[in-house]
């Protein structure tokens, strides 16, 4: 399948942002700014120059902010926005995504969290490079990972384990480290919805699944990735921004 054929992508920015206050408490994490850009647009315009025709944006944390922010920075012409309303409960990943299928159709789509940051690396973008190496027939989710010793501003102990092959075939080792971390973004198949519970649940069911029957895999992003989880992480990673050029 060709990337041309994902035309829809969820966009994931209705978390709390609970490590990100006294900011979140006024302001969305997504709408954060670092180095001049909302961490919401930067990855809606990575989307959108893959060529979707209708992004998804769930809402749960100061929607009414997400909704005006948008109003105000509205998406192409060509690209539909849709909401997906979390106002009454927030569903986590995997409930969030459950709830806006019948907004996201019936084929594979994208999926990426509003409050990463990424820089595509000296060749193909990152969503071209996923789209390519999609394969339906060996693959149900197709994750972006990035290299955990080369992840700005991580402090965590990585998520998975890859191999060549482009296959995650496991989780972290017994001293609880891996070698990869998920970098927010993926491609998955909306039939991996079919008998998961309605209510707040967790992306980390389906990847736990898929791991079990090896229909889990991976590219490896060849760029730069960024972690900003916390205020202090702000003005460094706008500064490693400027420095790139970027």
């Amino acid at each position: 399948m060709s990337g041309a054929a994902l035309t829809s992508a969820m966009v994931l920015a209705a978390g709390l942002g609970t490590r990100m206050r006294p900011i979140t408490d006024h302001t969305p994490k997504p709408l954060v700014e670092v180095g001049g850009m909302t961490m919401l647009d930067r990855v809606l315009a990575h989307v959108t120059a893959a060529g979707v025709s209708r992004v998804v944006i769930n809402l749960h944390h100061l929607a009414e902010r997400v909704e005006q922010h948008m109003q105000a920075h509205p998406l192409p012409p060509a690209v539909e926005l849709r909401y997906s309303d979390e106002r009454a409960a927030l569903l986590e990943t995997g409930g969030g995504v459950r709830h806006a299928l019948p907004l996201l159709g019936d084929a594979p789509f994208w999926v990426a969290n509003a409050d990463i940051l990424w820089l595509d690396g000296p060749g193909e973008t990152a969503l071209a490079r996923l789209a390519a190496a999609w394969d339906p027939e060996r693959m149900d989710a197709l994750l972006l990972l990035h290299p955990l010793e080369t992840a700005h501003g991580y402090d965590g102990t990585g998520d998975f384990h890859w191999q060549a092959d482009g296959r995650i075939v496991g989780r972290r080792d017994g001293q609880g480290r891996a070698p990869y971390v998920y970098a927010g973004v993926q491609i998955l198949k909306p039939e991996l919805f079919a008998d998961t519970p309605t209510g707040a649940w967790s992306l980390n069911v389906i990847f736990d699944r898929l791991l079990a029957v090896g229909r889990l895999y991976g590219v490896v992003h060849d760029g730069h990735w960024f972690h900003v989880g916390t205020p202090d992480r702000i003005a460094p990673t706008s500064d490693q921004i400027a420095r790139l050029g970027r």
